[in-house]
């Protein structure tokens, strides 16, 4: 008997050690924004801010685990490109046997001199190692405001754009920002904003107008989390970003990411719906994943499965003590419980 409890004893610590550290954390990659695609063929595919300039890296695996070098899979030196510089945030679908990647960079008709002109344009490829060429030498549309962080979603024949609003130019009234002006911090704070469009299915354009779906809080005491980057003095900016979407026994649930992603207090919460299009309500919950111990600045996440697909995993950039100030990848287990709460077993550190 005392064999059968010990044994039982040494099970559940194991179990819970697997969750909690399922990949060693962080990955040897350094990305912000980080993206895995896995193919129809079981292969997985890694893209990211970072590691070239004005285009993506791209690394392969076969297990989540070992990650092989791919070299550039998108670059701005081809004759349909569209984008400056500040090339961010890649995500790549599988479409019809070929592959699309959607991102954000500086738009090059800035007539203006924009310090943000920001868009979000999409490109094309045989292969998920590029190389990726755009489908047009322009962004898919021009909202009148500069945009970033693109996330697709194909739901009852139609297909969805999520993205972010930036905070440049975008002052907001809240209680925050009379706060802050109160204390003589910043004179103003500007806001980012998540929205959702729905796309032509060939990628073209955009079919409608845009629906705002998240924002910060209005109010000081409430989602207290999402205001910790104005509220530590760090910035005049609080952001709703890097949103992505899924669902789950016929609710929609978006992630998303506040505070400044070059900060500490870079936090991943999430909100819910039952129509793509909203309504969404933040979760009581929130922040999901935040800093903890030598794990800092965790956000921008995006969503895979394991090998096996039973598990779904969240793949979010972070910084540790060892790694400095560059942005590494992460991966750990994230599930939704009986009651639809969203949990995220992380961030788990392994050096």
């Amino acid at each position: 008997m005392k064999y059968l409890i010990s044994n039982i004893v040494f099970m559940l610590l194991f179990s819970s050690m697997s969750i909690a550290q399922t990949y060693k954390n962080p990955l040897d990659i350094s990305f912000g924004d980080p993206y895995i695609l896995k193919t129809s063929s079981g292969k997985y595919y890694m893209y990211g801010t970072g590691g070239v300039k004005n285009g993506f890296l791209v690394y392969s695996s076969s297990d989540l685990k070992e990650w092989k070098a791919e070299g550039t899979a998108y670059s701005n030196e081809q004759k349909n490109a569209w984008g400056e510089h500040s090339f961010w945030a890649p995500e790549v679908y599988e479409k019809d046997n070929k592959f699309y990647m959607f991102y954000s960079a500086q738009w090059k008709v800035n007539p203006t001199n924009e310090l943000e002109k920001f868009n979000i344009g999409v490109a094309v490829s045989d292969s998920p190692t590029g190389p990726f060429i755009d489908v047009s030498g322009e962004p898919i549309f021009d909202p009148g405001y500069p945009i970033i962080d693109a996330n697709v979603f194909w739901d009852n024949g139609k297909v969805y754009l999520y993205y972010s609003r930036c905070c440049y130019k975008n002052p907001v009234k809240s209680e925050i920002a009379d706060w802050a002006k109160w204390k003589g911090i910043f004179e103003e704070v500007e806001e980012s904003w998540v929205y959702v469009v729905e796309l032509k299915k060939d990628f073209s354009g955009v079919i409608g107008k845009p629906i705002l779906l998240l924002q910060p809080p209005t109010q000081m005491n409430t989602d207290e989390w999402e205001s910790r980057s104005v509220t530590s003095k760090e910035v005049g900016r609080r952001w709703t970003e890097g949103s992505v979407i899924f669902k789950k026994n016929d609710i929609y649930y978006m992630m998303y990411s506040a505070n400044n992603f070059d900060g500490q207090n870079y936090a991943i919460g999430y909100a819910t719906s039952s129509s793509p299009l909203g309504p969404f309500k933040k979760s009581v919950h929130n922040p999901i994943l935040q800093k903890e111990g030598l794990v800092t600045g965790t956000g921008h996440n995006s969503i895979t499965y394991d090998v096996a697909n039973e598990k779904m995993l969240c793949v979010y950039h972070g910084r540790t003590e060892k790694t400095g100030h560059d942005r590494m990848v992460f991966i750990d287990e994230m599930e939704v419980l009986e009651d639809g709460r969203l949990i995220i077993h992380g961030p788990s550190h392994a050096e």
